[in-house]
């Protein structure tokens, strides 16, 4: 009878050490079940949704697309661990929560730059590589974390694009001098809208171009009469604007109201790139231009598989994409696949060596840009905001010129 129960007794732990290795396979992402997990922080509910979900979901088809396709790594497949990270403080939590008891070794997000900055502090700490695809802050990147990777382009390179485009175009289009052109900055003030406003001024102060006025608001503002009419009492010839979509409405509503003309509007991604700013202004819409991510009324030829990403998008949603934050997700997303397929697992140390030899030349990629990455901050090099302006209810890309399928509409009033 003790035979018996010995034998048992043996049988039964035996059984216990499978499982536990196997749990632990599994959990840790390691690959050894098949299946490698990856984290994703997006504020999916909240007043950051919009863009968020849009976001999201770039990088959900890149997911689905690959393992479709077979997956990668020899037929690994990918699980993608959702967090709701709504603000800075969620995003800490939804960071631990992912990492402590999902195991997860790699994260993507984040669609905003303090969300992003919360959950890759929390990644730093332990260990966790963790990749932005959509927030533009550069203090993301220029603490030199050794555990963050950024594929797209920061907002020190949106400021350059608007005052390369002031350089380039506003000036032949206005018939001014570069020192006679007076912008104003009006801007929601976290560090979204903040960063892209204090680069723009600096940048301008340095080409000598003078800036008017700088008017910061809260993004949950109900009224910004006050914003409109400092700018009114300015006068620019260039008005710089960095809103997400409730204040977008609202500055473009406020300043039709109160008589406000500017004789160029530029928006610098967020509200102004979505559909439904359009959709809430209408044929105001017309003639703003915007600073952003890639869009889809782009030179096909400089952008390639964006109408596969297209057709992609439609049959998993039911609806065309609502900006470029999905594409630019999408992209990335595959960039961190690639390096994936070619680690085989999600060690972070691994893959963070693996992602800084990975290259790609402008021109081969969805968004048009190519891919290098800054050895110290992990920042793509190759990343670059395009010119956009609303015509005819469409989004066109307007320059540079490779990218741009209809010239700048600016008149000289």
């Amino acid at each position: 009878m003790k035979k018996v129960a010995s034998v048992i007794m043996v049988g039964f732990l035996l059984l216990l050490s499978a499982c536990s290795g196997g749990a632990s396979g599994d959990g840790e992402g390691s690959g050894k079940s098949g299946t490698l997990k990856v984290g994703a922080l997006y504020p999916l509910s909240g007043g950051l949704a919009l863009l968020g979900e849009e976001s999201f979901r770039g990088a959900e088809l890149a997911i689905e697309e690959a393992n479709k396709n077979g997956g990668i790594a020899g037929g690994k497949k990918i699980e993608l661990v959702k967090g709701d990270a709504v603000d800075a403080d969620a995003a800490q939590a939804e960071a631990n929560r992912l990492i402590n008891q999902e195991n997860i070794k790699t994260i993507v997000g984040s669609y905003s730059s303090s969300i992003a900055f919360a959950a890759s502090e929390v990644a730093e700490r332990s260990g966790v590589l963790y990749w932005e695809l959509g927030a533009v802050s550069d203090t993301i990147t220029d603490r030199k974390y050794k555990y963050v990777v950024r594929t797209n382009p920061p907002a020190s390179y949106f400021s350059k694009v608007h005052v390369d485009f002031i350089k380039e175009i506003v000036t032949k289009k206005l018939g001014k001098e570069l020192g006679d052109i007076k912008v104003g900055l009006a801007y929601e003030d976290s560090t979204y809208g903040t960063t892209i406003a204090d680069e723009a001024a600096k940048l301008a102060k340095k080409e000598g171009i003078n800036v008017v006025t700088k008017q910061a608001y809260s993004a949950a503002s109900n009224d910004l009469s006050s914003v409109v009419l400092n700018l009114k009492k300015a006068a620019p010839d260039v008005l710089i604007a960095v809103s997400y979509l409730n204040d977008a409405v609202l500055l473009a509503r406020q300043s039709e109201e109160l008589g406000l003309k500017v004789p160029v509007f530029v928006g610098s991604g967020g509200g102004h790139t979505m559909t439904d700013f359009e959709d809430a202004m209408g044929e105001k819409a017309n003639g703003i231009l915007n600073i952003d991510f890639p869009q889809y009324q782009i030179n096909r030829e400089a952008t390639p598989g964006i109408e596969e990403f297209m057709a992609l998008y439609k049959e998993k949603y039911g609806e065309d994409p609502r900006s470029g934050h999905s594409l630019t997700n999408y992209m990335g997303m595959k960039i961190v696949l690639d390096v994936m397929d070619k680690v085989g697992e999600v060690d972070p140390d691994k893959l963070k060596e693996e992602a800084l030899k990975y290259t790609a030349d402008p021109g081969s990629t969805v968004t048009g840009w190519g891919v290098e990455f800054d050895q110290d901050t992990g920042q793509n090099k190759l990343g670059q905001p395009y010119v956009h302006q609303w015509l005819n209810g469409e989004l066109k890309t307007v320059w540079p010129e490779n990218v741009a399928v209809e010239e700048p509409q600016i008149a000289n009033k």
